[in-house]
């Protein structure tokens, strides 16, 4: 029935065309969120309530095509603007998709994640799981990602020293400045931040408004950044406590220099690394006591070449009753961890293959072995188990894990039923580019980090940079239909949206401030100082006004907040500047936050598309009880902006309190009244701005949704 529906469609264009306006498109309305799909997360079998709206008496007919299956709404509710139609359907044990068609006479249009198209498409498609939820703690939480090196040193003493073990052709070694800038070779660099430092500085984050602290990771590992992992059980004692005394070994080392440029690394004191197991349950214990929540980074789909399973750089030995690893013997019980290529390299031993070829990160065999599933299974449980009890986890390079899309989607269904059986209210984000819905279908991942419906989008639209600062497209800035296409890509799942990691930076990308340049390079062609020259701070506060005002979990990078730059890895790893901080740009972001904070609509609302123009955006969050309208200007000059906020259920004449204005010397949250007339506001902006109203509605007269 579809296709002939489709076809009749193309064939009458002309008339369909003329009868457009008929259809008050602006009107239409339905997302997966709380208001719209009752109960908002169903069980396997349970009945659920698919709601649609529309203009008051405008539409004949509605129509949900669910799993292809056509099926009529019913008008339920007539009000003075908006009339609703809803739809009683029954689960069964599998995810529905579905999509709407709206009629109008004999006129047809469908209506799926982008709203009223001619044709609805499947990747656009709304999506229901049966017994998929996730944790409410993390719908719209305020996070802050903190690469800990980097961050603030609590504890001097247990800092890496010059010399101590040499890694990827040099020695490791201390900075000497706190403020001295990565080296474009900086993985040996260490800094000397530690968890301790995180715990002095929480009442800064506290008062900042973070909810939610994303470490990276903390396990023991020979460089500053951990995502090469030396062992999965134990906090890595440079980040916790050195504690000499005679518990297990500390899989770290000595260094001789044995003359042309040679070094050998030895496991060397005895060292008791449950002492930093220890104070990682400590620090969760302040976190929690606080009200925050820890994420921890895991690393599942390569190790390090220093892990004992693999101990390439031979710093393992029998006299501490280590078993031989799979580099120094083809015999070690640690052989099938790993794939190895006996014709290349040592022909008693072989390459074996490494994560994008790197040979420091051999990628984990799993496949070949179901003692390593097992063991990295129990590492996903331990850490969200008590004694440690953080609150989930983020997951490296996710999709690559395994050799194959069936052993991926097969693992990550163990991990999500291993982690929610030790905590349920544990959160799973996965790093991952492109299209995740096969992760995302209530049995593997909870959500993403956003880079293509956040990251990426913004970034486009206000700087036209990608997001390495490796390209620089001017015809994107300002061009708010690729905007909304590609922000779209999430939001038929809400489940998954609500806690999605919006990002503006993180450890991988350049900083966003440094993207405000328009200046195309990384730090081994245009140096550091680069990075910092020619910013526009006016357009960090756009961007982070978006942030906090999208569906998702708005993610501070550490250090954005107070005026960080940088390139690319390893330049966007600077040490926070503690003493040398932005501190009107933080004092811009802890407003955000609180309004973020402050409104529920900004956390677990419905977004609806308002109007848009070249360089302009305005969009709306609302749900029963209230709704916020941001209109951005992202023009060189001020101009008068229109934004329909009748589509976000308010009164045609009502009043609209401003909770923020940016400009380009600042912001104020300095109170001013906004009148909506006809159903609108129309207000003046400066460039480069960001206007953030509160609709003001009488006890009683929410929106209506």
């Amino acid at each position: 029935m579809a296709f002939r529906m489709q076809k009749w469609f193309e064939k009458n264009k002309q008339y369909i065309q003329e009868m457009r306006p008929v259809l008050n498109r602006d009107a239409l309305f339905s997302d997966t969120g709380s208001e719209y799909v009752i109960p908002s997360y169903p069980e396997a079998g349970q009945e659920i309530t698919i709601r649609f709206r529309t203009a008051a008496c405008n539409v004949d007919r509605v129509f949900a095509i669910i799993n292809g299956e056509r099926l009529e709404l019913t008008l339920t509710e007539r009000g003075q603007e908006f009339d609703f139609y809803e739809l009683k359907y029954r689960l069964g044990g599998e995810m529905i998709s579905y999509y709407f068609e709206v009629w109008v006479g004999r006129v047809c249009g469908y209506y799926d994640v982008r709203g009223l198209v001619k044709e609805a498409q499947p990747n656009a498609y709304f999506k229901v799981k049966p017994g998929f939820s996730v944790p409410d703690w993390a719908k719209g939480a305020v996070m802050y990602q903190i690469f800990v090196d980097r961050f603030y040193n609590g504890d001097p003493s247990n800092d890496v020293e010059t010399g101590e073990y040499y890694y990827i052709d040099r020695p490791s070694r201390k900075a000497e400045d706190w403020n001295e800038l990565p080296a474009a070779s900086d993985v040996s660099n260490f800094h000397g931040g530690d968890l301790k430092g995180v715990l002095d500085k929480l009442d800064y984050l506290q008062d900042l408004g973070v909810e939610v602290l994303y470490l990276s990771p903390i396990f023991v590992s020979p460089s500053n950044h951990k995502y090469d992992i030396q062992d999965y059980d134990h906090v890595d004692p440079h980040y916790g406590v050195i504690a000499d005394d005679k518990g297990r070994l500390l899989e770290t080392w000595e260094t001789e220099n044995t003359g042309a440029g040679k070094y050998i690394n030895r496991v060397t004191n005895p060292v008791n690394l449950e002492a930093s197991n220890d104070f990682f349950a400590d620090f969760v214990k302040e976190v929690h006591k606080r009200g925050m929540k820890v994420i921890l980074d895991g690393v599942f789909n390569h190790c390090g070449s220093f892990n004992k399973w693999m101990d390439r750089e031979c710093i393992y030995g029998s006299e501490h009753g280590y078993a031989p690893g799979a580099y120094v013997s083809a015999d070690s019980p640690y052989r099938n961890f790993f794939t190895f290529h006996t014709d290349q390299l040592w022909p008693h031993n072989g390459s074996y293959e490494g994560w994008w070829g790197y040979n420091t990160l051999p990628k984990l065999n799993y496949e070949g072995s179901q003692e390593l599933e097992d063991y990295i299974l129990h590492v996903g449980r331990k850490w969200v188990s008590a004694p440690y009890n953080a609150d989930g986890w983020r997951l490296d390079v996710a999709a690559d894990l395994g050799h194959s899309d069936a052993y991926n989607h097969s693992f990550w269904k163990k991990f999500r039923k291993a982690v929610k059986e030790a905590n349920p209210d544990a959160l799973i984000l996965a790093e991952h580019y492109g299209d995740a819905s096969e992760w995302l279908k209530g049995d593997e991942w909870d959500s993403v980090m956003n880079y293509d419906s956040f990251m990426e989008p913004l970034t486009w639209f206000l700087t036209g940079m990608e997001k390495h600062s490796d390209d620089f497209r001017p015809e994107t800035v300002g061009d708010a239909d690729l905007f909304w296409k590609s922000m779209a890509k999430l939001y038929g799942d809400m489940e998954s949206g609500l806690v999605a990691m919006n990002e503006l930076s993180n450890h991988d990308h350049s900083r966003f401030l440094t993207r405000t340049s328009h200046k195309v390079g990384r730090i081994d062609s245009q140096g550091a100082k680069a990075a910092e020259e020619g910013v526009n701070v006016a357009v960090m506060r756009e961007a982070v006004a978006v942030q906090m005002t999208w569906p998702g979990a708005p993610t501070v990078y550490y250090g954005d907040e107070a005026g960080l730059c940088g390139f690319t890895d390893p330049d966007n790893r600077r040490a926070y500047p503690w003493g040398h901080e932005d501190q009107e740009l933080i004092r811009f972001h802890k407003e955000m936050i609180r309004i973020h904070k402050e409104n529920q609509e900004l956390k677990t609302g419905s977004l609806k598309r308002l109007n848009d123009d070249k360089n302009y955006l305005a969009y709306g969050r609302f749900d029963q009880i209230g709704a916020v309208a941001v209109l951005v200007n992202h023009a060189s000059e001020a101009h008068e902006r229109t934004a329909a906020v009748w589509e976000l259920g308010l009164p045609m004449h009502c009043v609209m309190e401003r909770l923020m204005l940016t400009f380009d010397g600042g912001f104020t949250t300095q109170e001013e009244q906004i009148l909506v007339e006809n159903g609108n506001v129309r207000v003046w902006m400066p460039p480069y701005s960001v206007m953030v109203l509160k609709a003001v509605l009488s006890q009683g007269d929410g929106a209506g949704i």
